[in-house]
């Protein structure tokens, strides 16, 4: 077992970032950086080399506590230090940082936001943007997630929620996984339902808007926002 302590100095991933750059360095010598130490049985280049060995470095995006501790000599303290790099990453290279106090007037804000949020994701997740009469952000929250159709995206806990925060409108937004973003029958008939709801409710559905891989759809700017 090979210790970083054990190579020449030059050899050593923090002295070659330090004379060489940050860039220089592979995808295990940059882990190695981040997890600092390896355990009795593994170096700390070994267990960097066993992390890459069962994720491509693009597939680390998606990576979570359960998953990445399946690896012997990850613990929790090692998989919290990964994620959270992982999660600083990506909120660095986001073009909004909230959406929160924004005003909305155009999809535009809310594909940026939510494109940046989702293109990663393999999963569906539905949002909500809860607006005050001036069309600015009051709160989003994420309220369902998985395969999402009619029956499990209930309305009381989208309107439940409006009310909490004073809400005089909504817009939705989803993600399709596939990047096809061709509303589907289920997309269809759940936001009807939700404009329907909203109207009897006297809050508004503005929008309902699914985001694909770097593309989006808007029911409102299809004229598919029927009833309102």
């Amino acid at each position: 077992m090979t210790k970083i302590k054990d190579l020449p100095l030059l050899e050593r991933p923090i002295e070659r970032l330090l004379n060489n750059g940050v860039e220089t360095l592979n995808n295990e010598e940059l882990l190695s950086i981040i997890l600092k130490t390896g355990t009795k049985e593994k170096s700390v280049k070994e267990l960097s080399l066993e992390i890459l060995k069962n994720y491509d470095i693009h597939e680390l995006v998606n990576v979570n506590m359960e998953k990445i501790i399946k690896i012997k000599g990850i613990g929790k303290v090692k998989a919290s230090t990964i994620i959270a790099c992982i999660e600083l990453g990506k909120r660095m290279n986001k073009k909004i940082d909230t959406i929160n106090n924004i005003k909305i007037t155009n999809s535009d804000k809310v594909f940026t936001y939510f494109n940046d949020l989702l293109k990663d994701e393999t999963q569906e997740y539905f949002y909500c943007i809860y607006l005050d009469s001036s069309k600015k952000v009051i709160k989003n929250k994420m309220l369902f997630k998985g395969t999402l159709n009619y029956s499990t995206v209930h309305p009381r806990e989208i309107f439940k929620e409006a009310y909490l925060v004073g809400a005089v409108s909504i817009i939705c937004i989803h993600n399709h996984p596939t990047g096809n973003i061709t509303p589907s029958k289920n997309d269809i008939e759940l936001t009807n339902n939700l404009i329907k709801s909203g109207t009897l409710l006297g809050i508004k559905i503005d929008d309902h808007i699914i985001i694909g891989k770097n593309k989006y759809f808007s029911f409102f700017e299809n004229n598919l926002m029927k009833g309102n």
